[in-house]
């Protein structure tokens, strides 16, 4: 795996790589993408097998800019436009009709499409180079922590990708939201930075997705697991386990220090936007710690804390599972 900087030449390089079909790594404000050029079918499907990753799991697809959306997306609804005018270029994945254009690779062939458009600088130098859409999960094993820094991505996809542009650690730290627009009325399929209150001046939200809404990436029960045992627990539970010996045997993280010496601490910050963009290194690093198991303490269960909460929800199985074992 070549490792690229940030200078023009290497950026000519990543885009040189993607036309040529081949896997490359790319920073965005979220998470680090595992990119491949959209309209090369045997491209993406290269993604799939880097990754381990089922075919009928969707991909989004990173837009050069606006100007390419009508050419991937088949129709766009009225109440898409106050939306993207107010958070594209970001963190936001819009779920729309797919045009003909849309490889059945892409979406798993369904009839919708998810398309994003990153603000992340380099991501759109690379874009702007290679004038294509890059189709663009997570850079990482399927279902394993997401990478938020390129030593990550090297740890976990070296000998199986050609190269990762190191733009530095992820500003945002979790995945893009991603919101349906393609039913009869917007919901949120996965949350992320850009919450529901924030949507809530210029959509009609509904309060959840429908049982027949799209299949979108990140919606497994179990998602962004360490390779360790990895348990959750509330903060009021942690009283109940100041005795618990297997504290001594665990990687420890949350927003306060609990009662009982773990094997491992991590204090995490005690804001949504904090906690998040240092989620995944703190769990790649727990992960890393030499303990038995990863044990979190779920921060407030608080609409602020939603997208958070999500990740880690998926990440960890309930307490119940480690009293069992």
């Amino acid at each position: 795996m070549k490792s690229l900087s940030t200078t023009p030449e290497d950026l000519d390089q990543a885009a040189a790589l993607l036309r040529a079909g081949q896997l490359v790594a790319v920073p965005t404000e979220t998470v680090y993408g595992l990119a491949a050029d959209a309209t090369q079918p045997d491209a993406v499907a290269a993604i799939f097998r880097a990754k381990n990753r089922p075919a009928d799991h969707p991909l989004i697809v990173h837009l050069p800019g606006l100007g390419h959306l009508t050419q991937w997306a088949a129709r766009i609804p009225d109440c898409a436009w106050p939306v993207i005018e107010r958070f594209w270029p970001g963190p936001l994945t819009l779920v729309l009709p797919a045009s003909d254009k849309v490889p059945g690779i892409v979406n798993a062939g369904q009839d919708t499409v998810a398309v994003r458009w990153s603000s992340h600088p380099l991501l759109q130098q690379v874009l702007d180079r290679l004038q294509r859409p890059v189709a663009a999960p997570s850079a990482n094993p399927f279902c394993r922590i997401s990478p938020t820094t390129a030593d990550h991505v090297r740890h976990h996809l070296a000998g199986r990708i050609a190269a990762v542009v190191d733009g530095g650690p992820c500003a945002v730290g979790i995945e893009s939201t991603i919101l349906d627009l393609s039913g009869e009325r917007p919901a949120i399929l996965r949350p992320g930075a850009i919450t529901a209150e924030m949507l809530a001046p210029y959509l009609d939200l509904a309060q959840a997705a429908s049982p027949d809404a799209p299949r979108v990436p990140g919606n497994l029960a179990s998602h962004y697991a360490p390779c360790l045992p990895c348990y959750r627990l509330e903060a009021q539970e942690t009283i109940d386990r100041a005795r618990d010996e297997r504290w001594q045997d665990a990687a420890v993280l949350a927003i306060e220090p609990p009662a009982a010496a773990p094997g491992w601490f991590k204090r995490m910050p005690p804001t949504p936007d904090g906690y998040a963009r240092e989620l995944y290194a703190s769990l790649h690093a727990a992960d890393a710690s030499g303990c038995q198991a990863v044990w979190i303490v779920l921060p407030p269960d608080e609409p602020a804390w939603r997208a958070v909460r999500d990740r880690l929800l998926r990440a960890a199985q309930p307490l119940s599972a480690a009293s069992q074992g």
